[in-house]
């Protein structure tokens, strides 16, 4: 990967105090990290077409750019961090340790979006027993290494053909047998003529770092960022639930309530046989828990979602 020389430019400052972060400009992760950004109060310029933007609140440099390149500018340590899908971070990897270029990276965290899978795929009229009827196939890929590895564990010889993009149309077009890409709803592999066999990787989107010690200035905006990522990804799988309840059903109603900590318990004014109830749950809330609620003389059951939250 060859780095821009406008990338590789160091800032005013020396690169000391401004955090620069690369992220993919167009594509399946570009609406979430920006959301991401947004409920995390970092204030973006809304123009997506320059490679180069500011955050107007903060010390922040974004790099919008092709997501495959994002590994390699963390890697070459032009800039501080990158969000990428794990698989572009694995392929990436893999080339890049055949090319023997540098691959020193830390992984800060999971963003819990972003999910897919790369996966095999047929024509839908074949049948399939396993990645043993791969043998001496030709398959098609935009992530031979990935494909390699999985097949090697496998122990399938088979022929790549290495496609750059549209590899649903490989099998129709007699380019392949079969194909190995992307997944996330199916819907154009079926379009395609083409069903889903075999899962050999299961990806999502991280934020990985520089393998290097970050200037203070830096590292303490680093860190106050992860604090607030885990903030809103915490609130983003949490619900807040209020109810009224019957004092001696508290033991029963806090048992079934979904990962939730102790509640806290408030008195009614006028009543002393029931309770007002306030609980942050960490997982789904589903009806049938409502149900169970109901059952056990809960009323005015409230389960609203949480826009931010810190531990």
């Amino acid at each position: 990967m060859s780095t821009c020389t406008a990338c590789a430019t160091p800032s005013a400052d020396g690169g000391k105090k401004r955090l620069r972060i690369a992220i993919q400009k167009s594509g399946r992760l570009t609406d979430e990290t920006e959301k991401l950004f947004s409920r995390s109060g970092i204030r973006l310029t809304e123009d997506r077409d320059r490679l180069l933007a500011h955050a107007e609140n903060l010390p922040i440099d974004i790099l919008r750019v092709r997501d495959d390149d994002i590994p390699g500018l963390v890697m070459d340590h032009v800039v501080d961090w990158g969000i990428v899908g794990q698989n572009v971070l694995e392929e990436t990897t893999m080339q890049r340790q055949v090319d023997g270029l540098s691959t020193g990276y830390n992984q800060v965290m999971d963003l819990n979006f972003g999910d897919c899978r790369l996966s095999v795929a047929i024509p839908a009229e074949q049948e399939w027993h396993g990645l043993a009827d791969l043998e001496g196939k030709k398959i098609a890929t935009t992530y031979p290494f990935l494909l390699r590895r999985a097949l090697k564990q496998a122990r399938v010889n088979y022929k790549q053909v290495l496609l750059t993009g549209s590899v649903e149309v490989a099998p129709r077009a007699g380019l392949a047998d079969a194909i190995c890409d992307l997944v996330c709803t199916g819907a154009t592999l079926q379009s395609n003529g083409l069903k889903e066999v075999e899962c050999v990787y299961r990806s999502q989107a991280v934020l990985i770092a520089r393998d290097q010690e970050l200037f203070p200035e830096k590292k303490a905006l680093a860190d106050l960022l992860v604090q607030r990522f885990k903030g809103v990804l915490a609130a983003a799988e949490s619900k807040y639930i209020m109810m009224n309840a019957p004092r001696e059903q508290l033991s029963a109603i806090k048992k079934i309530l979904p990962g939730s900590e102790n509640p806290s318990i408030i008195e009614l004014e006028g009543d002393p046989t029931r309770v007002a109830l306030h609980a942050v749950s960490r997982e789904k809330v589903f009806w049938e828990t409502l149900e169970q609620l109901k059952a056990l003389g809960a009323t005015s059951i409230l389960v609203v979602p949480i826009e931010k939250m810190l531990d």
